[in-house]
């Protein structure tokens, strides 16, 4: 696949929750995003392959293979990669501490923004009462949600058919729910406290696919979002901004302006 859209560069990228082997991942989206946008420093915050999910269902398209070779080529050719296991892919939290092929494994990770502020990076998942203490509930919990992504997939092959961008149904459903939203405070609300005992000014994860930047006790949140729902990434610049990049929104700007480029240049001959 062609890369038609133009090249950024960040300082930082962080992505999580991307759940390969299965088929809810945005694999493609995915693929465009890692090809159109480099950085110095590249985080995957967990949840990176759905070993849970590959245990009853092997799904492995050639996106998944192509993700899986840029990130390592990322790595080869300068970028400092770091992971950070998640619940889906717990299987490689025995690794901590170690390098496979340039990509450091680690539990949690420190990062110093540019302008100084000091960074705690985890997946999220030590603070879900459900993962800890009863994952078979849990996994019943993840059959629904698979359910609930399908439903998600086939709302979204609607609207490309009638013309329209990507848009999360799932993340909707879940913005509805108050069971949710009371989960999603709470964790919030964890994961902040974890950082403050950190000494950490900001703390980034991933785990709950609910992308958002906020103050919470004067520790800066950050949850960098998702691959198989929101589609975001969390970035930083030369200066130590950050901010959220909304793909399925951002890859429509630039066709849009792409587009309109294009008739400019046609009006014009």
């Amino acid at each position: 696949m062609d890369n038609e859209f133009p090249i950024k560069t960040y300082r930082s990228i962080w992505i999580s929750d991307l759940h390969l082997g299965t088929e809810g991942n945005k694999s493609e989206m995915l693929l465009e995003f890692l090809k159109s946008n480099e950085s110095k420093y590249l985080y995957l915050v967990g949840d990176i392959i759905d070993a849970w999910r590959m245990k009853k269902k092997m799904y492995w398209h050639q996106d998944h293979n192509d993700i899986v070779q840029k990130i390592l080529r990322k790595a080869r050719k300068g970028t400092k990669v770091t992971l950070i296991p998640g619940n889906h892919d717990e299987l490689l939290k025995q690794f901590t501490d170690f390098s496979f092929g340039k990509i450091s494994i680690k539990k949690r990770g420190i990062h110093q923004l540019a302008d100084g502020r000091k960074a705690l990076i985890l997946h999220g998942d030590e603070f879900d009462a459900i993962i800890l203490n009863a994952k078979w509930l849990a996994k019943i919990g993840s059959a629904l949600y698979e359910f609930i992504l399908k439903l998600n997939d086939l709302f979204n092959f609607c609207r490309r058919k009638l013309g329209f961008s990507y848009w999360s149904l799932s993340q909707y459903l879940k913005g509805q729910t108050k069971h949710a939203i009371n989960f999603i405070g709470n964790f919030e609300f964890a994961v902040s406290d974890s950082a403050k005992r950190a000494n950490a000014d900001v703390v980034i994860c991933g785990h709950i696919h609910r992308p958002e930047i906020k103050k919470i006790d004067n520790i800066l949140y950050c949850n960098d979002g998702d691959w198989v729902e929101s589609c975001t990434a969390l970035v930083e610049d030369e200066f130590g901004n950050l901010s959220l990049i909304d793909w399925g929104v951002e890859r429509e700007k630039i066709k849009d302006r792409k587009l309109n480029s294009e008739n400019l240049t046609n009006t014009a001959a």
